[in-house]
């Protein structure tokens, strides 16, 4: 609008600026993808595989292993596992079932051979069919488990060696041919896994042990806060018409649910494929006691089913008033926060590899124990209902009931602080699990 001193400019923005910032977010969500554990393992697989392939492809080393390199890649695809302990545990199985299978395929073949041409299919058949029987009866023996793969190969090397070796008359070259190409195979993927971003179960094992500590210190505190809400006494604020994924406090059961009470299967799972690792990182002690890690977890189960039992007061349909749940509460609260901070004491310890517990951190809980069995004593008379001017006016048989309904609700508060009393009782233990843990791992004191 030329000519006028009002004249509107208007000015478009180029979308340079919002693109960029599009590219670097779109980037940034890559890099992150790309750091996932589950990538990683990914291309560290596809490594293996290709490293394996290149003694095919090319016409040097093909010529010196010939068409038996294929075993080495499919040892390396079936070797090939997420952490270094499994990788070295589904290894060794695999070179040990082969190696067996070849020494009694190569028996049987000459004593086969030395029967004659009559006998020879016979007992060969009834060999494979003795040998598939034993190892499928040995392999789910509860403590073979761990080598339920070593025993699968014993099965499909024996059959392979075997009817080769009686058609080609040559057993032993084809178990020694199998098994040099398996021992390739395997160390090659050992050797990536190993050396190329290591994933190891001792490190993941240490680590969410620690993380279980935090978990039940903070489901405890959270129980002990939401049942000391003077909105807890609402029937309608614990069971909701949507069900019980609006109850207050139900993230308290799911982290004990979730972090303690269902690790006990992936903690040994974890636990055995540590125990095949070589020393590494801050796990430098041979024979490292991965067992007493089992220990600790299950004392850790233990003191989350008395989580889960608070948790289930929390949330019952009779509760205690609140004017008679505030009596106790400052009693209640120092014994939750004693003993949790006891709890992240010990998952500190653990995590540094370093004992900074003190005698005085136990006393301190069991100072604040007995001054809430105490006061549950010295007030025990306003747990008991007595007959007051109202209930006179009562029919007879309403009022049995009603003071019946009243102890039942006084006896939650009790349930519930003894719930609490019990829990420090099963701490005790941990704390006797996680010392003996310190010795045999030879953790570091204060002063050191």
């Amino acid at each position: 609008m030329n000519g006028k001193k009002d004249s509107i400019e208007i000015s478009i923005p180029t979308n340079k600026p919002d693109s960029e910032s599009s590219i670097k977010c779109s980037m940034s969500k890559v890099w992150c993808i790309w750091k996932e554990d589950e990538v990683i393992f990914g291309l560290k697989a596809g490594l293996s595989v290709v490293v394996v392939s290149l003694l095919a492809l090319f016409k040097a080393p093909y010529h010196v292993f010939g068409t038996n390199i294929i075993w080495a890649i499919i040892t390396a695809i079936i070797v090939f596992e997420y952490t270094v302990g499994a990788t070295f545990n589904r290894g060794f199985n695999r070179a040990l079932g082969s190696l067996l299978a070849g020494i009694l395929a190569i028996a049987v073949v000459h004593i086969a051979l030395w029967c004659g041409s009559v006998a020879q299919p016979i007992i060969i058949g009834l060999s494979i069919f003795f040998v598939a029987s034993i190892a499928s009866m040995l392999r789910i023996w509860p403590w073979l488990v761990q080598y339920e793969y070593g025993f699968r190969v014993i099965q499909i090397s024996y059959c392979l060696i075997i009817i080769s070796g009686y058609r080609m008359g040559n057993p032993i070259k084809s178990m020694v041919d199998r098994w040099y190409s398996i021992a390739i195979g395997g160390i090659i993927s050992v050797c990536v896994n190993v050396f190329v971003y290591p994933m190891w179960a001792g490190d993941q094992l240490h680590n969410d042990l620690v993380k279980c500590f935090d978990s039940l210190a903070d489901s405890l505190q959270e129980c002990v806060k939401k049942y000391l809400e003077e909105r807890s006494q609402h029937k309608s604020e614990f069971i909701t018409s949507n069900g019980m994924d609006e109850i207050l406090g139900e993230l308290a059961y799911e982290r004990c649910q979730s972090n303690l009470v269902n690790s006990g299967p992936k903690f040994e799972m974890l636990a055995n494929w540590a125990k095949w690792e070589p020393p590494h990182g801050r796990f430098l002690q041979f024979l490292y006691p991965w067992t007493q890690y089992l220990k600790v977890a299950a004392v850790l189960r233990h003191c989350a089913y008395e989580v889960m039992a608070l948790d289930t007061i929390l949330h019952s349909e009779i509760q205690a008033p609140y004017n008679l749940r505030i009596l106790f509460e400052s009693e209640i609260k120092e014994v939750s926060n004693e003993v949790a901070d006891l709890i992240r004491i010990l998952g500190r310890d653990i995590s540094s590899m370093k004992w900074s517990l003190k005698n005085s951190h136990v006393k301190s809980v069991h100072s604040a124990t007995k001054r809430l069995q105490h006061s549950m004593q010295l007030h025990s008379y306003l747990l008991l209902k007595t007959t007051s001017e109202e209930d006179s006016e009562i029919t007879t048989d309403l009022l049995p009931r009603m003071r019946a309904l009243e102890s039942t609700e006084a006896l939650s508060l009790v349930n519930f602080t003894s719930s609490i009393i019990e829990f420090v009782a099963r701490v005790d233990y941990l704390v006797e699990e996680v010392d003996r843990l310190s010795k045999m791992a030879k953790f570091k004191h204060d002063g050191q």
